[in-house]
């Protein structure tokens, strides 16, 4: 299963038909294909690493949490405990599953007797066999027939259940704000639920703080740490004061990177620069562009303040420029604007050709403000 594409109205303060598409626009070259894209199927790439830019209260959190909203369904079918209001969201998603395409449609609603569960009302599926010979209508509607007969299922039960069956994880979405003491509880939890060695928890801490020669878990609250040459044994919030912000959030959040290339499932990271070095973003994003590393089409997909990193995408129809006028829109980078390939998109930022800096005038008054 790959998500394609996403369409919402009344989602928030964003504007009706508010829309990602993950399915590759623009020319595809040999380079892309082997960097940049992933086959899913027969002519149908998608991207292994997108982003959404731009100042600060843009909408880019709104967008990467509309994309947890839909992995949510398509991977526990139900969607609940979001810190948002979903009651009237319209909500389209175009996946790839099985050779065929999919459509699904429904209206959330709150319901109060389901606590925070959305209530999926008017719901519709639809599907079509995938040809790469049509490869520029899969959005169209042509082609598309809707399944019927679906059986019964609890009102905060999405009719995705049908088609995929399974619950599975389809994306993680880490938000650097981190976990608090929980972190290492997670962490070993995430660890034993991919089944990912305690040698690759080492190599991961190693990145951070390599005077850490081993961490293990005693149980849910406590945690032996060898540190240098001293063993000590820490309650979850000794250690998160024993060991930097940077590095506890920084292993959980490459454990799940680990996670996301060995199982295939996507990534979402909001405000991916937030603690962590440029150099480690850069070689996270390299690690989803490797195919000899992401081997089972895991996608990467983050916001971000840090320009410079798009320098790394080739492509610019996997960058959104996030606006916020009277409603939160997107601009795609390819689609809107006409910026010249060989140009580093770094510099375009940095000359305000997306209309993303911040304001002069505005820091020029707050500067003669403090000088009375």
């Amino acid at each position: 299963m790959k998500l394609l594409r996403v369409r919402a109205s009344n989602y928030k303060n964003c504007c009706d038909d508010f829309t990602i598409d993950l399915v590759a626009k623009s020319k595809k070259t040999s380079e892309d294909k082997e960097y940049e894209l992933q086959e899913i199927a027969e002519e149908l790439h998608v991207f292994n690493t997108a982003a959404f830019v731009g100042k600060n209260a843009s909408g880019k959190t709104s967008a990467i949490e509309l994309m947890e909203c839909c992995y949510s369904i398509l991977g526990e079918f139900r969607l609940e405990d979001k810190h948002y209001n979903y009651d009237n969201v319209k909500l389209e998603m175009i996946f790839y599953h099985e050779d065929y395409i999919y459509k699904y449609n429904t209206i959330l609603k709150a319901d109060p007797n389901l606590g925070s569960k959305a209530n999926f009302t008017e719901q519709h599926i639809y599907r079509k066999k995938y040809y790469k010979s049509k490869i520029k209508e899969i959005y169209s509607e042509e082609g598309f027939e809707e399944i019927t007969d679906l059986g019964e299922l609890p009102e905060d039960t999405s009719i995705v259940f049908f088609v995929l069956k399974k619950k599975a994880t389809r994306a993680v979405y880490f938000n650097c704000d981190g976990e608090g003491a929980d972190t290492y509880y997670l962490m070993f939890r995430a660890m034993k639920t991919y089944k990912i060695p305690e040698a690759v928890l080492m190599k991961v801490i190693r990145i951070f703080d390599d005077k850490i020669k081993s961490l293990e878990m005693v149980d849910e609250k406590h945690y032996r740490l060898l540190y240098q040459d001293c063993v000590k044994e820490f309650s979850d919030s000794e250690l998160l004061y024993m060991l930097s912000s940077g590095t506890t959030k920084g292993v959980l959040l490459y454990i799940f990177v680990v996670a996301a290339l060995k199982n295939g499932f996507d990534l979402l990271i909001d405000e991916v620069e937030n603690h962590f070095h440029k150099t480690l973003v850069e070689n996270m994003i390299s690690l989803f562009k490797d195919k000899t590393v992401n081997k089972k089409s895991a996608t990467l997909i983050f916001t971000t303040h840090y320009c410079e990193v798009l320098d790394l995408f080739n492509r610019q129809d996997n960058i959104w420029i996030a606006k916020s006028d009277q409603k939160i829109r997107l601009d795609n980078m390819y689609e809107t604007y006409n910026i010249r390939p060989e140009l580093l998109k770094s510099r375009q930022f940095y000359n305000n050709a997306f209309d993303t800096s911040v304001n002069y005038e505005d820091l020029m008054a707050l500067k003669k403000e403090l000088m009375r």
